[in-house]
């Protein structure tokens, strides 16, 4: 894993992972290599599912389709989507999927430095990505969720906390 890569992991674990509570039910979007899902059952937690559109996720299929695959409407209290908005627009998907009051953790490139981590990708010092970033996003703007916490990082990441507001 690139340097860099493996220095974020680390530092997502301190800000996002180890806040939240050991009873939350959380869904990660896009779990990928299942860092975050192994990270989280060897420390406690019990009530974790990763998705994503290939194997060896927990549930396979693509999230715009939440219901066929068997997930239910505020049925959980955190969704983690690292490095997966810019990818696609879930935005909605776990609005719906979060109980009221529930967060949504977020990290993606800032928009207008994604050159920059094209650059880092192309030196071996971040991971490859997996498929274009056709929707980069500022997570300032996203909708229908209340910010907690928004945060840069080198000027080229944006970690985001957002919650669903309580009264929806």
């Amino acid at each position: 894993m690139p340097a860099l890569s493996e220095y974020a992991q680390r530092k997502k674990i301190e800000h996002f992972l180890a806040p939240i509570p050991k009873d939350a039910r959380i869904l990660e979007i896009g779990c990928g290599s299942r860092w975050v899902g192994d990270y989280l059952r060897a420390s406690g937690w019990q009530h974790y599912i990763g998705a994503d559109l290939v194997p060896p996720a927990d549930i396979v299929g693509d999230i715009k389709e939440w219901r066929s695959l068997g997930l239910e409407s505020a049925s959980f209290d955190v969704v983690i989507a690292f490095e997966v908005i810019e990818h696609v627009d879930l935005v909605r998907e776990a609005y719906d999927l979060l109980k009221p009051g529930g967060q949504i953790l977020l990290t993606s490139p800032v928009p207008h430095m994604d050159w920059a981590m094209k650059l880092l990708e192309w030196l071996g010092l971040n991971q490859r990505r997996t498929s274009p970033h056709s929707n980069l996003v500022y997570f300032e703007r996203i909708p229908l969720f209340e910010q907690v916490s928004l945060r840069r990082k080198a000027a080229l990441s944006q970690w985001g906390i957002l919650r669903k507001p309580m009264a929806a």
